[in-house]
Parts: structure tokens; C-alpha cells; sequence
């Protein structure tokens, strides 16, 4: 079949103009911004193999990937998550330096298939900084405070949302029901509907009619930080004990910083990348139909490269970022040459008028020739 040349596949698009600058800009206030904090920059390939993916995301996500085979018949994807990659860099080529390792990037992630009608781009920008080296509180904390000066140096403040979870809250359910990893997943999906009633019976063939009744409040428990209180009255397991106990600590401090209404405990919105072992949020902005960025603390994936240390990290997502930037017109332009009107030059000697634009140039003016 003809595929006309015309057109381009779907879950991919063009940036123009206003449009395209805006997302330099987010890029680079990003950039800046983790700079302040002590983050290294790294670029990671486009391409690896597909089991650094499997590995890092789970077999579920990585399956989204865009796959094919290299020379040497083994298995290849376009990168569809730079965490992954990150992780690993931290674990081999940069096992020596000294920890607590900070990183941070920009880069593009692929998809075969997209998430959903909300989620619809299959090719989109990662703006994101990962923390190595430390399971204190306090990383966790600094991870969040750089979420949040970003958002405020874009100028969202009271735009945003940030949701906080723990996995282990979760995951001591599954251990308390002696859930396979199967179930698990389905249970997984299932409180992502927020659907209780469906959490209750998925659990009725695992427990007691009243425990599942009391494990089906999971998808319904959100708000500040009576949740944790609340939630305490159902999980008496000691790591779903544990989460909770590290969300009270790290909600007293938001508090104490005047953040409070900016945050949420939501201990409904379950993570579905395998990596994360401990705290876990996802940030929301008014007037975009998806979260904007996700991130949380993920200890045990560095051990599949060989060097196992605890790591917390977020990533925000540029393509919605922007269209919220947009529709704000928040942002100024990258700088005053983009807003100026330009210099229209025109001379019939070539030599002349190309010495008068450089010259222009130099001097910061924007121009712009007539080519006759």
C-alpha cells in the first residue's frame, strides 16, 4: 500500500513558531533549573535494547515500545522511557563517582502504541532529574521542592496538583492477600477506575468478605493528611505500615514549608511501572486532560546493572506542559529577539547587505533580508 508523502502517522505532529519556542523555553527554564540544585546533565541513546526497558519499566509498559532487531538478531527499541537509561549510566559507567549522584535530562521517548484517547502522542519530550545515592527523606523532599520551583518559575503557581503515594501501601495488600503477580497487576488496574465495588469482588475469592471490604477503601482514600489516619484504620500490615508512616513525615514538612494546598495524599492512584519501590506522586495541571509529569523512588533498579542503591526521580512531560503554556500565554519567549519585529534589509549588492545584517547582529538586532 501507497502511503502518501503528505501526511504523517498518527500519535506524531509538527511545532511552529510561538509554539515550538515556547517548548525551547521550557526546556531550557528546566535545564536551569536543575542546574541551581546540582543536577548533571547527561544525554542518553535513542536506541538500546529493549530488556534495559523490560527490566526497568515491566514487561507490560515496555511492550509499548517500538521494537525491531539489530544485525546481531538481538532485540532493539526506541527508547520509551530515559529513566531506565539513566539508572544504568549511574550503575556502570558512572559506578565510581561519588554518591549522592544527581542527573538530569531532556529528551525524546517513543511509543508504538499510545496510552490512551487522553494520551494520545506516541512521540513526546521527557524533561526529567533523577537523585542516586541516598533513601534519606530528606532526597525525597528535594526532589519535590524542584518539582514545584519549576512549576512556579513557569508560572503555575495555584495551577498545580501534586498527588503523593507510597507503593509499599499497595504492595502490602498484595502480600497480606498472597496475590500472584497476575492477580496483582488486575488488582492494580482494577483501583486505577476508582471502581470499589470492582476492587471488592476482584479481592472476594482472596479474603474475608468484610477484609475485602475494608482493602476496597484503597481506591476511594484521598485528601490531606487525615488519609493517612483513615488509611491506618484498614492496613495493619507492616509495610503497607511503613508507606504510610513515610507520607505522614514527608506531609508534615510540606506543611511546615506552606505547601499544603498544593498536595494530596491519593492513595487510589497506583503506580504502573514496576520499578518504584517507595514514595510515588504525579502532578496535574487546570486545564490539561492527563498529568503533566510522575515520579517517585526506585531502590531496587540499579541492581539489575550491577549496582544496587536507592534512587528517587521525576520526569514532566513536555507536550502537555506546553499546550497548558500555550493556551495560558504565560511564558515570555526565549528572549527579546523573538518578540521584536524584525529589520527588513534589502540592497542589490549582496556583499553589502550581508555585511550589514552580521553587522546588526552583533549589535542583538533581529533582521531579516529581501531576497530579490
Amino acid at each position: 500500500m501507497t502511503t502518501p508523502l503528505s501526511g504523517i502517522p498518527s500519535g506524531i505532529r509538527y511545532y511552529f513558531g510561538d509554539e515550538a519556542n515556547l517548548r525551547r523555553t521550557i526546556e531550557q527554564t528546566a535545564m536551569s533549573t536543575f542546574a541551581g540544585w546540582s543536577y548533571e546533565e547527561i544525554t542518553a541513546p535513542s536506541v538500546d535494547y529493549y530488556s534495559l526497558f523490560e527490566n526497568g519499566m515491566g514487561h507490560a509498559e515496555a511492550q509499548r515500545a517500538f521494537r525491531f532487531t539489530d544485525t546481531d538478531g538481538r532485540l532493539l527499541a526506541l527508547r520509551p522511557d530515559v529513566t531506565s537509561a539513566a539508572a544504568r549510566a549511574a550503575a556502570t559507567l558512572l559506578a565510581e563517582r561519588e554518591r549522592p549522584l544527581r542527573l538530569c535530562y531532556a529528551g525524546t521517548v517513543f511509543h508504538q502504541t499510545a496510552r490512551s484517547h487522553v494520551d494520545w502522542r506516541r512521540e513526546s519530550t521527557q524533561i526529567g532529574c533523577e537523585l542516586l545515592g541516598s533513601n534519606s527523606e530528606l532526597a525525597d523532599l528535594e526532589v519535590l521542592a524542584i518539582v514545584v520551583e519549576l512549576l512556579n518559575r513557569l508560572e503555575l503557581t495555584g495551577s498545580y496538583t501534586i498527588t503523593l503515594n507510597d507503593v509499599r501501601i499497595f504492595n502490602g495488600v498484595a502480600e497480606r492477600l498472597s496475590l500472584d503477580p497476575a492477580s496483582r497487576e488486575q488488582l492494580r488496574q482494577v483501583i486505577d477506575t476508582r471502581n470499589a465495588a470492582a476492587v471488592e469482588s476482584l479481592l472476594a475469592s482472596h479474603t474475608s468478605i468484610e477484609e475485602a471490604h475494608a482493602f476496597a477503601q484503597l481506591s476511594r482514600l484521598a485528601g490531606k493528611l487525615e488519609t493517612v489516619d483513615q488509611a491506618r484504620k484498614v492496613f495493619a500490615n507492616g509495610q503497607s505500615r511503613l508507606g504510610l508512616d513515610r507520607l505522614e513525615k514527608l506531609w508534615k514538612v510540606i506543611e511546615s514549608l506552606g505547601l499544603a494546598d498544593r498536595f494530596e495524599i491519593d492513595l487510589g492512584d497506583v503506580s504502573r511501572l514496576d520499578y518504584y519501590t517507595g514514595l510515588t506522586f504525579k502532578i496535574y495541571l487546570q486545564g490539561s486532560g492527563s498529568r503533566v509529569g510522575s515520579g517517585g523512588r526506585y531502590d531496587g533498579l540499579n541492581a539489575c546493572f550491577g549496582k544496587d542503591e536507592p534512587a528517587v526521580g521525576f520526569v514532566m512531560e513536555l507536550d502537555p506542559l506546553t499546550d497548558v503554556l500555550c493556551t495560558k500565554k504565560q511564558v515570555t519567549m526565549r528572549d527579546d529577539a523573538h518578540k521584536a519585529k524584525p529589520l527588513q534589509l534589502q540592497n542589490q549588492d549582496a556583499s553589502s547587505l550581508l555585511i550589514e545584517a552580521v553587522g546588526l547582529r552583533a549589535q542583538g538586532e533581529r533582521v531579516s533580508l529581501t531576497l530579490g
